[in-house]
Order: structure tokens, then C-alpha cells, then sequence
């Protein structure tokens, strides 16, 4: 690569970069910033818990924004410094370290690109994640747990918090159903597009003779239901039943009736939790789950009243929308975006960031071609 090319791919990122910035909108997000350090300070901020909380947590994600673009326009400044010198010494190791960090700089702008494109109505809300088990037995609820373990790798990687508010254990290996949120801004709009039917291929590990399993498992994501919601659900439309919590406890989790389940008549949604031992939190946290089910289901017959006039009652997400195949051979694939990748044990671990992305763009081309579509 010559001089002239890294200093052209170096403008384009930076170009890119401001381009995101002004989406962003740093100025209005540096008064906000002003605006919450000045209210996280205030001596009352905590008699409210839940509004000490969600102010804490707005105030995180702001600064984390607002450095992240400083942070890369730095490091566009310091990689064009870095490639004269290595050019300067002709040295091998410093123009190495230089192209590195191009392709470093690359793939985190291209990140924060994505960003931009999460202007759904709620995709700036943080996400309620269910997954339950499907066709194919044992490997299916093996599968389930599978894809429980690698929604909250991710999170951990990129250290969002997130909390198990319910897990329904299978009789043989693995989960039937289970529920947890991702305590981020924008987790929703980022995780939405997981939501739909997984696949997998593999050698059972369950079958004495050794055969090929095909097995799936469900995804939904719905955005966490905020206070001005206006989600008024009367006692008389749920049933409230409460039982002993199962599975992994310890103490007193398993020696009281804590466990909650809600169900919504009208619409059939079921809620669980059992991840507190007090009766009282667990009904919360499954009352806040139905919300924001119900918030989702809102949205969606709105949604489907649009297509229908658009002449269109196809789904946003088809069945089967992704495959993990583990024999004959090993790969990921998402079948709307194309996307894969042999290295299933990295998925699997968390590393899904290139399907998320993928995903996101995907969804944006998807909204457009709808917009553009004429009103029938």
C-alpha cells in the first residue's frame, strides 16, 4: 500500500466518522451529559431507586458515546502519524502496526455506523430475550440452552449487565424455555434482529446410534415497556399463580413459594419468574415481562395493518432465518443476510457481532424497499 492509498483510506473513515457524529448529534448529547451529571449529584437522586437507575444508566451510555467518536478521531490523527514514520524509516514492524490499525479503525467505524441505522421506535430501549425449545427433542432444549449461553456471552463481552429472570429445565439435558434482559440502550433495536427461528445440524448427542439431529429453537425480543407507555392490564384479564422455583437454587430459593406465573387471558401469553426469593419482586419483574410482550404485540398488529394495505402479509421473519451446522462440516449461516462463517465455536461463545451487524443492514434495505413501495 502506498502513502497516497493509507492517507485516501484514511479520509474516507474519517469522513464516515463525521458523518455518523452529525447522525448522532454530539452537541445535543454533551448537554445531556451536563444535564444528567448534574442530576446524579443531586442529594435526592436515590430516594427514587428506579429513576436513580435509569439516570445512572443514561449517563453511562451518553459518555461512552460521546468518547467513543473522540477516541476514534484521535486515533485517525495518531495512524496518520504513524504510517509517515514507518514510511519515513522504511521500517517493516511500524508499517505493519500501521496497517493493523487501519484495519482496527475499519471495523470499529463500521461499528458505529451501525448504530445510526437503530431508529426504530423502541430500538433505543434496552431488551426482554425469550428463547424456548422446538422440534427435536433432547437437542433441541440442549440447542436452546446453547443460544441462552451465547446471547449472555455477548453481552458479557461487551459488558452490558443482564439479568435470568426465568429458566425452565428439560428432563434430559438442556432448557424447555427461558428468560432474560440485556440492560443497555439500544439492546433492542440491536438484538431484534435475532429474533425468528434457529436452526441446528448436528450429531445427536443423544441418539445411542450416532445419527444426524435436526433441531430448533425460538428467539423473541421485545423492548422493555417505560413508565408513559400506557400498558393497563386489570386484574381481571390474568391469572396469578405461584409455585416453588426449580432447577439450580441453593438456600431458600427452592423451599418457598416464590416462583410467579402470569397469564394474560386475553391474549394467551404466559410469564414466569423465579429469580428472586421474594414473591412480591418476582411478580414485578414478570408484570414488567407481559408489558412489554403485550408493547410488542401492539406494534406488531399496527405493523400488519401496514403491510395490508401495502398488499404485503409476509412476515419480517421467516422460519428457519439462521443454521448452525456442526456435521458434515462446520458453519453459521444467516439465510436473509447471507452472512457466515466457519468458526461455529466462536458463535457459539458469543462473537456474533458480524451476524448482528449484517443483520441490522439487512433489516434497514428491507424498510426502505417498503417505504418505496406505493400504498395499494
Amino acid at each position: 500500500m502506498t502513502g497516497n492509498d493509507f492517507s485516501a483510506q484514511l479520509r474516507d473513515l474519517n469522513s464516515t466518522l463525521e458523518t455518523v457524529a452529525a447522525v448522532l448529534d454530539l452537541d445535543a448529547l454533551s448537554r445531556e451529559q451536563k444535564e444528567l451529571e448534574a442530576a446524579a449529584v443531586a442529594p435526592d437522586l436515590w430516594d427514587d431507586v428506579a429513576h436513580a437507575q435509569k439516570v445512572t444508566s443514561r449517563l453511562s451510555y451518553v459518555q461512552s458515546e460521546i468518547n467513543r467518536v473522540k477516541t476514534l478521531r484521535t486515533r485517525l490523527e495518531d495512524a496518520q502519524v504513524l504510517w509517515e514514520l514507518a514510511d519515513a524509516e522504511q521500517d517493516p514492524a511500524a508499517t505493519e502496526e500501521a496497517n493493523n490499525e487501519l484495519a482496527s479503525l475499519t471495523k470499529s467505524i463500521d461499528e458505529l455506523e451501525v448504530r445510526t441505522l437503530l431508529s426504530g421506535e423502541y430500538d433505543s430501549r434496552e431488551a426482554v430475550v425469550s428463547i424456548r425449545s422446538g422440534a427435536g427433542g433432547a437437542d433441541s432444549s440442549d440447542f436452546a440452552e446453547q443460544l441462552m449461553r451465547m446471547y449472555l456471552r455477548w453481552a458479557e463481552r461487551h459488558g452490558y449487565p443482564s439479568e435470568v429472570y426465568d429458566v425452565s429445565y428439560a428432563e434430559e439435558a438442556g432448557i424447555k424455555s427461558a428468560t432474560f434482559a440485556v440492560k443497555t440502550p439500544y439492546a433492542y433495536g440491536t438484538l431484534a434482529v435475532e429474533q425468528g427461528t434457529h436452526r441446528v445440524v448436528r450429531i445427536s448427542k443423544y441418539d445411542n446410534q450416532g445419527r444426524r439431529q435436526t433441531a430448533f429453537a425460538a428467539v423473541e425480543v421485545v423492548p422493555v415497556v417505560e413508565q408513559n407507555d400506557e400498558i393497563d392490564i386489570p386484574d381481571d384479564e390474568i391469572r396469578v399463580d405461584v409455585y416453588r422455583s426449580s432447577g439450580p437454587g441453593g438456600q431458600g430459593v427452592n423451599t418457598t413459594d416464590s416462583a410467579v406465573r402470569i397469564t394474560h387471558m386475553a391474549s394467551g401469553i404466559v410469564v414466569s419468574c423465579q429469580n428472586e426469593r421474594s414473591q412480591l419482586q418476582n411478580r414485578a419483574t414478570a408484570m414488567a415481562v407481559l408489558k412489554a410482550k403485550l408493547l410488542a404485540r401492539r406494534r406488531d398488529e399496527a405493523q400488519a395493518k401496514i403491510d395490508e394495505l401495502r398488499g404485503s402479509v409476509t412476515a419480517s421473519w421467516g422460519e428457519q432465518m439462521r443454521t448452525y451446522v456442526q456435521h458434515p462440516y462446520q458453519m453459521v449461516k444467516d439465510l436473509r443476510t447471507g452472512w457466515e462463517t466457519a468458526n461455529i465455536s466462536a458463535v457459539y461463545d458469543g462473537d456474533i457481532d458480524g451476524l448482528i451487524e449484517a443483520g441490522i443492514r439487512w433489516r434497514k434495505q428491507q424498510e426502505n424497499k417498503k417505504d418505496s413501495e406505493p400504498v395499494v
